[in-house]
């Protein structure tokens, strides 16, 4: 039915909206690219999508990092980047590399290089690969704005010319690769001050030096748009794709990472949304996931993520794999953020946060205590419920209805054939099939006066079911697909209702029974994140197995909020944008994230940046509105957004001191303790 949709006024592209980002919207295929050596591992669109990770051990510590490196490779990663932030760790990389050589390890190793061109010099000629950061290689961060000519801004580019090319000289002489790597939080002032916090700066940024590089023929080079930030970074990539493309520069393989993800599931969930976001469009050639754990625990997370598109083909129905219908008018903007204009039905929809409906369609709701996994909490003394942060706003029962009344805020979604019998026609809505929904509409049955929530797939479309949804101001959309190309296909169904003029609320449901827990949030947060971050979807339901547990149900329910946190489009909970650690960090990160976590979990809404160092300090940070950052031996700097507030903390006060920070700014809130049983 979709075909017949496909009519001549939306067969011609857009001009104003081209998508040069992906070879397909619908179909898998890998963006190609030229081939990077990079030792005995090289990387490109010839080759699998690499993964990589970084040494967090102090690069002094030759014993150690050969340890964690061996780690690391055990673990599957296929490269190894450490930090060489002076001229003495430069050098140490020689014993570093020799002992792993000595003892079989030919993984390639990366320098990671920030302020100190000598250093990376001195790694290009020991180490495999060279990463530079353009906000800071040839440049100091002051937080400065400066207005430039068009004659001051070109005498600033000769000189980041001086300061970078005998780098590049040295790199394609001695066959050494570079990855030219943006940071959001680390543009330049000079960046900054043309082109804005922005991914058009984050692209400009890596474009500089990358012009130089082709003006001396050294092409050996990979590139990356990193942010802490997933809407960001996805746009960043995107937009970089584009303009090599338009300047005619080479197709450079892509290093992916949401940089400084955090810790557990929300880091897992924040790289994943955008990575897998771009991995899903063909983008992407080597993963990094940056979590504030154990180095050798971030490279099984990025195989499982690259595992899912290793034998993806665009057709192949044996493997649930099957043909979308291309997309000729694109109606999204993929490089600036813009919500889907939706009109309101109940509380889906129009200015309204996405809604979390809890699937409980297998799961009897007959005593008080079931609803405990989705945040809501019956207290017999004083008789009263109790929501926290992560409460569902609907609970979809099924067949089998809720043996008890719902708790205010909590509304109940039962199949169409068992609500006609329901007493309650406020609290209680209907679930149809796409029949149920336009028989009812001739008249062969009820119909609720303000909400019906109908299921619907792609292929369902048609254009008399476009027709009545046009003049239906009671329906909101449950889409789903069993398609192994899920995100593709729903946001096909999403182009063709944008196309059409169709402005009802759409609410994504999702089910992994046949998925491994590990993964499931992997998954879910790559087939519904990456719909958010384009603005698509004003819901979800996830579901996994049959019958699920109550711990299952909490997971689904904290992962579903999760999601919508880390897409930016619904705030339920602290945010902590922490780094992965390296060897310059100055505490134990891990312990002091679940220290200030423990502290501090319950502040919604409040971003907490947590860095290790001044590299990885005040820019990295991004949009976190304090930041905790080691500047010392026990010596810890507090933030108010980018503006240093207490210097030289001793560190076993500044939890302390960054919670009267909090105070002082009013937005402090004393923990709630809430009997739930």
């Amino acid at each position: 039915m979709l075909d017949s949709l496909l009519t001549p006024s939306i067969a011609t592209a857009t001009p104003d909206a081209p998508v040069l980002y992906t070879p397909s919207l619908t179909q898998y295929t890998r963006r190609k690219t030229i081939p990077v050596t990079i030792g005995n591992v090289p990387m490109g669109s010839d080759y699998p999508i690499r993964v990589q990770s970084m040494t967090t051990i102090d690069t002094m510590d030759t014993a150690g990092s050969v340890e964690q490196t061996i780690r690391m490779i055990e673990a599957g990663c296929e490269y190894v980047r450490i930090t060489a932030p002076s001229v003495k760790e430069a050098q140490n990389l020689e014993n570093i590399r020799k002992e792993l050589r000595a003892r079989g390890y030919t993984t390639p190793l990366i320098a990671d290089i920030h302020f100190t061109p000598n250093a990376a010099e001195l790694a290009a000629r020991i180490v495999e690969k060279v990463r530079i950061n353009p906000g800071n290689y040839a440049d100091r961060k002051r937080f400065e704005f400066i207005e430039y000519t068009d004659a001051t801004y070109a005498a600033e580019l000769d000189r980041i010319r001086e300061k970078f090319l005998p780098l590049v000289r040295i790199c394609k002489e001695y066959g050494t690769a570079m990855r030219i790597g943006t940071n959001h939080g680390s543009l330049s002032d000079r960046i900054l001050s043309r082109y804005g916090d922005t991914p058009v700066g984050m692209v400009e940024s890596a474009l500089e030096f990358l012009r130089i590089c082709e003006d001396e023929n050294y092409y050996n080079i990979v590139l990356s748009m990193k942010s802490s930030n997933p809407q960001v970074m996805v746009q960043a990539y995107r937009l970089l794709v584009q303009r090599l493309d338009e300047e005619g520069l080479k197709p450079y393989p892509l290093h992916l990472g949401v940089t400084e993800a955090g810790e557990a599931e929300d880091g897992r969930i924040k790289s994943a949304l955008g990575i897998g976001t771009l991995l899903e469009d063909g983008i992407g050639d080597t993963v990094r996931v940056s979590l504030t754990e154990e180095p050798e625990r971030e490279a099984p997370v990025a195989k499982a993520l690259i595992d899912r598109y290793t034998s993806r083909v665009s057709q192949d129905p044996s493997t649930g794999v099957r043909p979308i219908p291309p997309v000729t008018t694109y109606p999204i903007n993929p490089f600036q953020y813009a919500r889907r204009i939706t009109h309101d039905v109940a509380n889906f929809g129009g200015q309204h946060v996405p809604r979390v409906i809890a699937d409980f369609s297998h799961t009897p709701v007959q005593e008080h205590d079931v609803l405990h996994p989705i945040g809501h909490f019956y207290l017999p003394v004083p008789d009263k419920w109790r929501m926290n942060d992560l409460g569902a706003d609907y609970v979809y029962t099924g067949s089998r209805p809720a043996g008890f009344m719902l708790p205010n805020g909590l509304k109940e979604i039962q199949d169409y054939t068992i609500w006609q019998s329901a007493g309650d026609l406020l609290n209680i809505v209907p679930l149809l099939t796409v029949a149920q929904y336009q028989a009812a509409r001739q008249g062969s049955g009820p119909l609720h006066n303000r909400l019906n929530i109908v299921r619907l797939t792609l292929a369902e479309l048609s254009p008399s079911l476009l027709a009545q949804l046009r003049d239906d101001k009671t329906v909101v959309l449950l889409i789903h697909t069993d398609n192994t190309q899920a995100m593709p296909e729903l946001r096909r169904l999403f182009v063709e209702l944008m196309n059409q003029g169709i402005t009802v609320p759409v609410v994504i449901e999702r089910g992994y029974a046949d998925v491994a827990e590990e993964n499931v949030p992997l998954y879910a947060a790559t087939d519904v994140g990456g719909l958010l971050i384009d603005g698509l979807g004003d819901g979800l339901m996830l579901s996994v197995a049959a019958q699920p547990e109550a711990d299952t149900l909490k997971r689904l329910n904290g992962l579903a909020f999760g999601i919508l946190q880390a897409a930016r489009t619904r705030i339920t909970k602290t945010e902590y944008i922490s780094c992965p650690s390296c060897g310059r960090t100055l505490f134990d990160l891990q312990e002091t994230t679940a220290m200030i976590r423990q502290r501090t979990d319950h502040l919604k809404g409040v971003k907490i940046g947590i860095m290790g160092c001044i590299v990885n300090g005040p820019g990295e940070m991004a949009d976190a509105d304090y930041g905790y950052v080691g500047i010392g031996r026990d010596k810890i700097a507090l933030y108010r957004g980018q503006q240093v507030i207490k210097k030289s903390v001793p560190a076993d006060r500044a939890v302390d001191e960054l919670i009267e920070l909090i105070r002082e700014d009013s937005r402090w809130i004393e923990p709630e303790k809430v009997e739930t049983f």
